[in-house]
């Protein structure tokens, strides 16, 4: 089960990804750190990450999904719905896959950006750490992140917090 409170990793450097320099200088661009902590294997964890045709069932703010393999070379269509007057249309392009221990992607559509998810065996079961650097693609998008930033971060750490909890509770 996901640890209340999971945040950012204070002071965490993440390793920059090749792709990170196309964001540099983006409006509205957010850079998220988190990890959260899961009372299952390492193992238990990636086979549950692996049924991918499920996670509409696991993430109801997960409105449209085209995803059905955890490989490299996938692209998933979503449509997200998070807590704001909008929603965001993007492509997830899996870049590598590494069973049971990594996923990186590249994302595209309203939102642009690189993420990965590093999955390490802790002395409670897992931790997955979600490390992300996205920003707005459409000039609607890249105003309202200029103009509200601390609504779009709330909308990013929503999705992200939700989801680690809705996957805990419901894949797990």
């Amino acid at each position: 089960m996901t640890k209340p409170g999971s945040r950012a990793i204070s002071g965490a450097s993440p390793a920059v990804e090749p792709e990170m320099h196309l964001l540099e200088s983006a409006r509205g661009r957010i850079h998220s750190d988190r990890r959260y902590h899961f009372d299952a294997t390492r193992d238990s964890v990636w086979a549950a990450l692996s049924e991918v045709a499920r996670y509409p069932t696991w993430l109801p703010w997960l409105q449209e999904f085209t995803g059905t393999e955890l490989i490299a070379g996938a692209d998933w269509e979503c449509e997200v719905h998070p807590p704001l007057p909008f929603s965001l249309r993007f492509t997830v392009t899996l870049t590598e896959v590494a069973a049971p221990s990594l996923v990186r992607a590249s994302v595209a559509g309203d939102v642009c950006g690189v993420a990965r998810l590093e999955l390490e065996d802790d002395p409670e079961g897992c931790s997955v750490r979600v490390v992300s650097e996205v920003a707005p693609s459409n000039t609607l998008l890249r105003a309202l992140g200029f103009l509200g930033r601390p609504l779009a971060r709330l909308g990013h750490d929503w999705v992200l917090d939700t989801g680690a909890d809705q996957f805990s509770r419901r894949a797990l």
